[in-house]
């Protein structure tokens, strides 16, 4: 495995992620910002935000396991929330479990949380962007 996820002492430790990604692998890959869209184009989730969440993790593990990685290979995420307010945190956290879930483990890389006034188009609640890391 290329990442190795770290909590070091003196920085708080939160649960969602992990503050620090040491890389050792060969090849970067930058994954453009995915939304919640399935293989067709049809938005998973619409008005759904933890169902939205689940799907552009999701979709990051498909564009891993395309190239030989998985979710296991992220460096770094970035995740941009349509009018973030602290109240949508559980249902950020829900579709992270989620996806985790079908994924094989806790997505948990080091992650920058954005909100802002639109995406796209207006059925799209999230976007998330990664920066992997492959042997």
């Amino acid at each position: 495995m290329a990442i190795t996820l770290v909590n070091p002492s003196g920085l708080p430790e939160i649960d969602a992620y992990r503050q620090v990604s040491i890389a050792t692998g060969s090849k970067l890959v930058f994954i453009a910002g995915q939304v919640a869209w399935d293989a067709e184009g049809v938005t998973v989730g619409e008005g759904d935000l933890a169902a939205q969440v689940e799907q552009c993790y999701l979709n990051i593990g498909t564009a891993l396991t395309e190239i030989g990685g998985s979710f296991d290979d992220v460096a770094k995420l970035t995740v941009y929330v349509v009018d973030w307010t602290p109240d949508k945190m559980p249902l950020l956290l829900e579709g992270v479990s989620r996806a985790a879930a079908k994924l094989g483990g806790p997505p948990v890389p080091p992650a920058t949380l954005l909100g802002v006034a639109a995406l796209d188009v207006p059925d799209h609640l999230v976007e998330v962007e990664a920066t992997a890391v492959i042997d």
